[in-house]
């Protein structure tokens, strides 16, 4: 019988919780790194042994832990981030230049293929690579100079908090980056063009159409059908058929179109999960009713899931990595909640579970299926 591992990045420490493929009893260890924020924690699609961790502080700064046995032990690797080319400066909330700086990694994502290679998203945005199983670090610097010098922070920093690497073509990744927007590449990194045509920011940018500067959230899509990819952005959850480029809105019957996490049902490509979130200054579900939303239709048309959430009193956030799809034949939804909570469906989202409570705020969830 096969196993699922959830991988759990909290505001004061990471969680690996396992289960086998019924999905129903789990066993809990953590905290890993007590006290540090784990920005993300990610598992390798080519060996699920490999781990690699986004530890951070205020006090001590950014370190990466990589695991070569499912967890349980840890060492750090390399943290050294140097920005490599590109813009010297970047356009700051008052719109002035400000420094390029490395604050902390936002996003790991391994290699679809080779455990020892790592992408790291990081604030400030800019992608890095590393191919050595972290030990050294190389910045992907043609991403900055599609017009680096305009894109600015988003609330929470100017961060790249999104990628997604291409099953079909080893060369074409995207990226996400608050508040600049979305981009390709595809030659591996080496050249960059911006995709954010479609997209409307109205008041938040004097050009609402401008090929920089939207505050996209997030973007997801299926792995047999890397040509779809389906956005949260700050307002809006929108559609691109033709690898971004070109953008519509499907965000329909929605209680509201603003919040983080996006994904995509492993075995239906028109299947897609938004948790809504009632604006950009409340971040918590509309009418304190936890719900989250399936579209079966690829957006336009959603259906609320609430089987197991709660429906009253409720005023958590689910942030933008804290939400998870795993392959099993019945697929299942997990996302985690600023209140600690960690919720599971085994069942495409009919019926929810809290399979832990009282977590620290969760910042990251990500799944892996062991044989």
């Amino acid at each position: 019988m096969r196993g699922v591992r959830l991988l759990v990045g909290t505001r004061k420490g990471a969680f690996i919780l396992t289960s086998d493929e019924e999905r129903q009893k789990w066993e809990i260890s953590g905290p890993h790194f007590a006290g540090w924020e784990i920005y993300h924690i990610n598992g390798s699609p080519a060996d699920p042994n490999r781990i690699y961790a986004s530890q951070s502080t205020g006090w001590f700064g950014q370190l990466i832990q990589r695991s070569d046995d499912g967890g349980l032990t840890w060492s750090p690797v390399d943290n050294k981030f140097e920005y490599a080319g590109g813009p010297v400066t970047h356009q700051w909330y008052d719109g002035s230049q400000h420094p390029w700086g490395f604050k902390r990694v936002w996003r790991l994502e391994p290699s679809l293929t080779d455990p020892d290679t790592v992408y790291a998203g990081v604030e400030d945005a800019a992608l890095f690579r590393s191919t050595n199983g972290g030990k050294s670090w190389q910045e992907l610097p043609g991403l900055r100079d599609v017009k680096g010098q305009l894109w600015q922070p988003g609330a929470g920093g100017m961060c790249l908090h999104t990628i997604l690497l291409d099953p079909t073509n080893p060369r074409r990744i995207y990226v996400a980056i608050s508040a600049a927007g979305a981009f390709r590449s595809d030659d591996g990194g080496e050249t960059w063009l911006s995709i954010n045509h479609g997209l409307f920011s109205g008041d938040e940018l004097p050009d609402p159409t401008a090929e920089v500067g939207h505050c996209v959230h997030n973007l997801a899509m299926h792995p047999n059908r890397p040509d779809v990819l389906f956005m949260q952005k700050h307002w809006d959850v929108m559609r691109s058929d033709d690898a971004g480029g070109m953008w519509r809105e499907v965000s329909g019957n929605l209680p509201s179109d603003f919040g983080f996490p996006i994904a995509v049902h492993a075995h239906e490509p028109e299947t897609i999960y938004v948790v809504p979130i009632k604006s950009d200054s409340e971040h918590y579900p509309p009418e304190g009713k936890l719900r989250v939303y399936r579209s079966r239709s690829g957006g336009g048309e959603w259906e609320a899931l609430t089987n197991g959430l709660p429906q009253q009193d409720c005023y958590v956030n689910v942030l933008r990595s804290a939400m998870a799809v795993d392959t099993l034949d019945s697929c299942g939804i997990y996302f985690g909640t600023t209140g600690g909570q960690v919720y599971a469906s085994a069942d495409s989202g009919d019926h929810w579970t809290a399979i832990v409570h009282d977590l620290p705020a969760v910042l990251s969830v990500a799944v892996q299926i062991l044989p």
